[in-house]
Formats: structure tokens, sequence, C-alpha cells
């Protein structure tokens, strides 16, 4: 029921398109933009082809980041985001996190849900090609990535145990909690740093969990 509100809420925000072509991404393009495809095919062969542009920074207005929604390379639709664009079929729905892209996928009529494809020039397309070619190098990046997370979670949890533990009604009912750890400062700032790359490779292969990628973003 509240995911049926949200993609209502997402759909209304959508604006026609101007026409315009797409432009190729390009390499210096890494840090700023996002490019993702879908193809879809029609019973009589044809094939559609969709595209969801995504600037990080180029393209806000008023400090709102939009998706541009392309159709057989031209401009179809725009939306703030989070979007959820109408195409054949289903639903195209994007969503970003301070990172990257958290969500860019396709929901069909009947629920099933499938990823865009990134375009292979893109950051996220060559993180794709690293899993494809080194699929072994590629886990172990995102375990490390899970582990930094996790570690970044419970040094977050044992630095407010303390303060919220010194609120009287608190502490008169479960006492108060000191954290037995005291990191220097060069390792506080090696590991908000860690964290922060490991949400970021996360975010270059959709993946986002609130817990992990959303506490320090």
């Amino acid at each position: 029921m509240f995911q049926e509100w949200q993609r209502s809420r997402a759909a209304k925000r959508v604006k026609p398109g101007d026409g315009r072509v797409l432009k190729r991404f390009r390499w210096w393009q890494l840090l700023g933009r996002a490019l993702f495809y879908l193809r879809l095919s029609h019973d009589d062969g044809h094939r559609t082809v969709y595209a969801v542009d995504l600037r990080h920074w180029g393209n806000q207005s008023g400090g709102e980041v939009k998706a541009h929604l392309y159709l057989d390379d031209r401009h179809h639709a725009e939306s703030k985001i989070p979007a959820a664009f109408p195409v054949q079929g289903g639903t195209v729905e994007v969503a970003m996190s301070a990172v990257g892209v958290k969500r860019c996928h396709y929901v069909t009529a009947g629920g099933a849900e499938h990823q865009l494809s990134p375009d292979p020039k893109s950051a996220e397309g060559r993180r794709a090609r690293l899993d494809s070619e080194h699929p072994a190098l590629s886990r172990s990046i995102g375990s490390f990535s899970v582990i930094l997370l996790i570690i970044g979670v419970v040094l977050l949890l044992l630095q407010i145990a303390g303060p919220i533990s010194q609120i009287p009604p608190i502490a008169e009912r479960i006492g108060t909690f000191e954290s037995p750890l005291h990191l220097p400062l060069w390792l506080n700032i090696a590991l908000g740093a860690g964290t922060a790359v490991a949400s970021m490779e996360r975010a270059l292969r959709l993946r986002y969990s609130w817990l992990l990628d959303g506490v320090g973003n």
C-alpha cells in the first residue's frame, strides 16, 4: 500500500520532454553523470530503447536533482528524484542517495523488477564490467565494503549510546554507558573516509541499505 502511494506520488512529478537528442557519455563525466538503458522488445520484433540520464550536480534545479527519460535517443520525460516514469509494460523507478544512484529499476505491471543496464563508459558500467570479468575480485571488494560499513555503524552506535544514556530517565532505569573504544583522531578520520568510499562503491552497483549506507549519508 505504501509503495503504491509512493509510486503514484512520484508519477505526478513527471513532465513531458522537449525531444532533444541524448548526448553520448564522455569520460570526464565519470564523477557527475550516470546513464542507464532499458531495451524492450515488441511482439512484432521491434525494439524500444529507453535511457535514464542522471547528472548528480549538473542538472540541479533549486537544490533538487532531476532524472531525464529518453525514448529511442529523444528526450521523452523528466522528473524530480525520486522518479517513476510510465513506460511500456510497467514503470522505471529512479532514486538517489547522498553518494550516488541507489535505484534505477524497471518494475513490470506484474511486480517483477529488473535493474537497468549502465552505459559501459560510466562509472557504474565500469564497475559492472569488473564484476563480469573478475567476479572473485568483485566479490572481495563488495565484502570489504560491507565490513567497513558495519564497523562504521558499530562505532556510531557506541558514540551515541553514551550521550543518550546520560538522559536522566534513561540513566535512572539502566544506568550510564561509556564507550570502551577511544580511537585516535587519525583512525577516526581514516575510518570515516573508508566508509564513505565503501558507500560509493556500493552505489556503483546500486546496492543500498538504510542501515549500512544511510547512517553516514
